[in-house]
C-alpha cells in the first residue's frame, strides 16, 4: 500500500520573544515599586522589600505603603501613581481584595510587569476566582504582564540585576540553573536544600495561579537565556498541554544549543475519571500518561528533588556523556560493587577497556588491585593510584561516564586525592567525558567534597545518586541522537468513516458501526455480518467459511463476555444453530428484545498473542495513545505506555518495546516472536483515526490478535464512545 509523510513539528533555535513578551521588566527591571509594604519586621510585605534592598538589587525601589513616610529608611509614597519616575515592575503585597484597584493604578501608571504575592485568589473559591478573572483582564487591556498570584516571587542572580522579588530567607548563590515552580512553599524548601548543597541558581520563579506568565512563556524565556543551562520544573497543573510539549521539544531538542529540562509532575490529572467503561480511560493515571508525554518532548522526568538536583548538578557542570557505558574507580569494593548493581540496574553499561588500558592498569596498580571494571585501587590507595587509574579510563575510547568512589580510611589522604581529580579533570577537559564523585561519609571527607565543588564536579553521597544522574543524562544524549522520524499517513477511506461518525449521537457506537469505522481506515478486520434469526446466523457461517464465532450485539451490552454473549470455534451449521438459539434464550433473561440488535457472525481469528490499542481523549493534552498487554490481563498488569498523538513512526515502535512484558511479543522459550510490524502499523493508523476525529472520546481494541512475525493481526473486539464538542487541546 502507498503511503505519505509530513512533518508535525521542527527542532529549530526557539524564537526569541523575552523582550516581546514582556517578561524583560520582571526579570531584569531597572526601578520597582513594592505596593503593600509594611514595617512589620517578619511579615511577607516587609520582608520582600528589605530582600530587595539587601540583595544590593542594581536599580531602585520605591515602597508604596498608605499614610507611611518611610520603610527601611526608604521614602515611601501613598499610591503608586504618586511616584514621579518611571517604574519596569510592580510588586502587589497588598491583601488580594485590594489587588484589582492597586493593579488599575499600576496600569494607569504606564507599569508593564507585576508580580502578586497576594493569595486569597482562585484557590480559595469561587469568589476568589472571579477576582483572579478581573486581574487578568485589568492587566491584559493594559499590556501588563503578571507572575502569580499567590506565589513566592522571582529571583535573578545575575551580578548585573540581583533581583530577589521573593519572601525566600536568602539570596542563592548565582549559578545555571533555573527552576520554575508551581508550590511556593516547595520553592522555599528547595533553596534551603540548594544552599546545603552549594548549588546555585540563575532564574528562580515561583508560578502561583498562573493567571497569566505560566511554564510555557517561561521556558521560551529561558530558552533564549545565556546564563541558564539546565531548565527544572515542578508543576500541579498542567493547562496548556500541547503548548508545553512544542516547547520543550524546541528548547530540549536545540541541536545548535540544547538545554535540558527537568520535571517533577505532582498531583493526578482528570484524564480517565470519568471513563469508567474505558480500559484506556481507567489506566490514564497521570504518572503514566506524563511518561509518554515527557518521552515525546523530550524531558527528563524525575521522581524526587534529590534525583532532579542530582541530574542537574551533572547536565550543569559536566559535558552531555556520549552513551551509558561508564567506568568506576573506588577504594572499596563493596561501594563498587553497589554502584554497578545501581547503574546497570537504571540501564548504564560497564565499559569493556581496551587492551591498552588493561595494561597500564597492571603497570601503575599493585597485584592486589582489580584492573576490570569496576577498578578497584584498594583501601590504602593515595592520590597517585588515583592519578593512573583515572588517567587510563580517561584515555579510555569505549568510556564515556567516569564515577569516582571514596571511603575515607586511615590512609586515605582526601585533600590530595579531590585535588588530584580535580586536576584530572582539567587535563582532560575536551576529552567529552562526564566526571563525578562519590566520597561517601560526612565529617572527615567534608573538605575534599568542599574542594571538588569548587572545581564544578559533581558530588553525590551515595553511588546509587549518581547512577541515577548518570541514566538521566545517558537518556537524554539516547534522546537527541535519536532517529528523526516523521508522521506516518495513511491512503484511507475518510469519508466512509466520517459517514458514520458524523451521523451518530453522542455514546457508542454499535460493534457493526465501529467495525465500519477501522475497515475505512485499513485495520484488519474479518469477515463478519450481522444475523437476526438462527438460520440467517448460518447461511452467513456457510457464505464466510467455518469456523466461526458468535457476538452479542446491544446498546445495553459492553462487555460481551460477562454475560456469555461470546461463542468462539464453531464448525458446523449444526453448531451455529444451537450456539445462536442458546446465546439468544439466554440474553433475553437480561435485556429486553428491543434491546438485542442482533448476534453477530463473525470468521473465527487464528490464536496468538493479545494485546490492546486504545485511545482516550485527554482534557489537556488532547487524544492520547495507549498500548499494552491486551484480554484480560490489561487492568491486572497495568503495564501499558502511552503517547500524544499524532505519533511518529519511532514513537509506535518505542511504545511495544517499553512494555515491562515485552519479551513475551518477541518470543520466549522457544516461541516464535510476534509481527511487532503488524502492531506498530496499527498504532499508527488509530493515531490517524483520532488525530482526524476530534469526536472520538474513547476507543479500545482489545484484545487485537497478532500472530507470529510475517502473519499480520486481527481485530477481535471494539468500542468507540463519541462525544460531540470534541477539540484538539492547545
Amino acid at each position: 500500500m502507498s503511503m505519505t509523510t509530513t512533518h508535525i513539528a521542527t527542532e529549530t533555535t526557539p524564537r526569541d520573544d523575552s523582550v516581546h513578551n514582556g517578561l524583560d521588566a520582571i526579570f531584569r527591571p531597572s526601578s520597582i515599586a513594592v505596593l503593600g509594604v509594611t514595617n512589620t519586621p517578619g511579615t511577607v510585605p516587609h520582608d520582600i522589600f528589605v530582600n530587595l534592598l539587601s540583595s544590593r538589587f542594581n536599580g531602585v525601589v520605591y515602597p508604596v505603603a498608605p499614610r507611611k513616610k518611610h520603610i527601611a529608611g526608604v521614602r515611601a509614597y501613598d499610591y503608586v501613581i504618586d511616584i514621579p519616575d518611571p517604574v519596569d515592575l510592580a510588586i502587589l503585597v497588598f491583601p488580594g481584595a485590594v489587588c484589582e484597584r492597586a493593579l488599575t493604578q499600576c496600569v494607569e501608571k504606564g507599569i508593564k510587569a507585576g508580580i502578586i504575592i497576594s493569595a486569597g485568589f482562585r484557590e480559595v473559591g469561587e469568589a476568589g476566582k472571579v477576582r483572579e478573572e478581573r486581574i487578568k483582564a485589568i492587566a491584559r487591556e493594559g499590556g501588563m504582564r503578571l507572575i502569580g498570584p499567590n506565589c513566592l516571587g522571582v529571583i535573578n542572580t545575575e551580578s548585573d540585576v540581583r533581583l530577589n522579588a521573593s519572601f525566600a530567607r536568602a539570596m542563592p548563590a548565582e549559578g545555571r540553573i533555573s527552576f520554575l515552580s508551581q508550590s511556593g512553599a516547595l520553592c522555599t524548601a528547595v533553596l534551603d536544600y540548594a544552599a546545603g548543597k552549594n548549588i546555585g541558581f540563575s532564574k528562580f520563579v515561583s508560578l502561583g495561579n498562573k493567571a497569566d506568565v505560566g511554564e510555557v512563556d517561561l521556558l521560551y524565556y529561558l530558552a533564549n537565556d545565556p546564563k541558564t543551562s539546565v531548565i527544572l520544573i515542578y508543576l500541579e497543573e498542567i493547562t496548556r498541554g500541547r503548548a508545553l510539549m512544542k516547547a520543550a521539544r524546541e528548547i530540549a531538542g536545540n541541536q545548535a544549543n540544547p538545554k535540558p529540562i527537568l520535571a517533577i509532575k505532582g498531583g493526578r490529572t482528570a484524564a480517565g475519571a470519568a471513563a469508567a467503561q474505558s480500559h484506556t480511560g481507567a489506566l490514564a493515571a497521570s504518572a503514566e500518561v506524563c511518561d509518554g508525554v515527557f518521552e515525546q518532548s523530550g524531558i527528563i522526568r524525575c521522581a524526587s528533588i534529590e534525583e532532579m538536583f542530582n541530574t542537574a548538578q551533572l547536565l550543569a557542570d559536566q559535558p552531555l556523556p556520549r552513551d551509558e557505558r561508564i567506568a568506576i574507580v573506588t577504594n572499596a569494593g563493596g561501594p563498587g560493587v553497589m554502584a554497578t548493581d545501581a547503574a546497570v540496574g537504571q540501564g548504564l553499561k560497564l565499559a569493556s577497556f581496551e587492551p591498552a588500558t588493561t595494561a597500564k592498569l597492571k603497570k601503575a596498580l599493585p597485584a592486589a588491585a582489580n584492573m576490570k571494571n569496576p577498578i578497584d585501587v584498594i583501601g590504602d590507595a593515595r592520590e597517585d593510584r588515583y592519578a593512573a587509574a583515572l588517567e587510563a579510563v580517561f584515555e579510555d575510547k569505549n568510556v564515556s561516564q567516569v564515577l569516582v568512589i571514596l571511603t575515607p580510611q586511615s590512609m586515605t589522604n582526601i585533600n590530595a586525592i579531590a585535588r588530584t581529580i580535580c586536576d584530572i579533570k582539567d587535563r582532560y577537559a575536551n576529552s567529552g567525558k562526564t566526571l563525578l564523585c562519590s566520597f561517601m561519609g560526612s565529617k572527615d571527607v567534608a573538605p575534599g567534597i568542599e574542594i571538588l565543588q569548587q572545581h564544578r564536579i559533581p558530588h553525590y553521597i551515595l553511588p546509587e545518586w549518581a547512577s541515577d544522574a548518570m541514566w538521566n543524562a545517558a537518556w537524554y544524549r539516547q534522546w537527541l541522537d535519536r532517529e528523526r522520524t516523521e508522521v506516518q499517513i495513511y491512503p484511507v477511506d475518510h469519508k466512509r468513516a466520517a459517514a458514520v461518525i458524523d451521523a451518530a449521537p453522542d455514546g457508542y457506537l454499535s460493534e457493526a458501526e465501529a467495525l465500519k469505522v477501522l475497515d475505512a481506515y485499513g485495520f484488519p478486520v474479518v469477515e463478519h455480518a450481522l444475523a437476526q434469526s438462527a438460520d440467517e446466523a448460518v447461511a452467513i457461517a456457510d457464505r464466510i467459511g467455518y469456523p466461526v464465532v458468535l457476538r452479542v450485539v446491544s446498546p445495553k451490552i459492553l462487555h460481551k463476555v460477562e454475560v456469555k454473549g461470546v461463542i468462539l470455534n464453531l464448525g458446523s451449521a449444526g453448531e451455529v444453530r444451537e450456539a445462536y438459539c442458546g446465546m439468544r434464550d439466554h440474553l433475553l433473561k437480561h435485556i429486553t428484545a428491543e434491546d438485542l440488535t442482533g448476534i453477530m457472525v463473525r470468521r473465527m481469528i487464528p490464536v496468538g498473542k493479545e494485546v490492546i490499542l486504545g485511545v482516550n481523549r485527554d482534557p489537556v493534552f488532547g487524544h492520547m495513545l495507549m498500548f499494552g498487554l491486551g484480554g484480560i490481563y490489561v487492568e491486572a498488569f497495568k503495564d501499558v505506555t502511552f503517547r500524544i498523538v499524532p505519533i511518529r513512526e519511532s514513537a509506535a515502535s518505542k511504545m511495544v518495546r517499553e512494555l515491562r512484558t515485552s519479551s513475551v511479543l518477541q518470543g520466549l522459550r522457544g516461541e516464535e516472536p510476534s509481527d511487532l510490524a503488524a502492531i506498530e502499523d496499527a498504532l499508527k493508523r488509530l493515531s490517524q483515526l483520532a488525530n482526524d476525529f476530534p469526536r472520538i472520546a474513547e476507543l479500545d481494541i482489545n484484545p487485537l490478535i497478532v500472530h507470529p512475525a510475517g502473519q499480520g493481526c486481527h481485530v477481535a473486539d471494539i468500542r468507540i464512545r463519541l462525544q460531540k464538542n470534541g477539540v484538539k487541546a492547545d
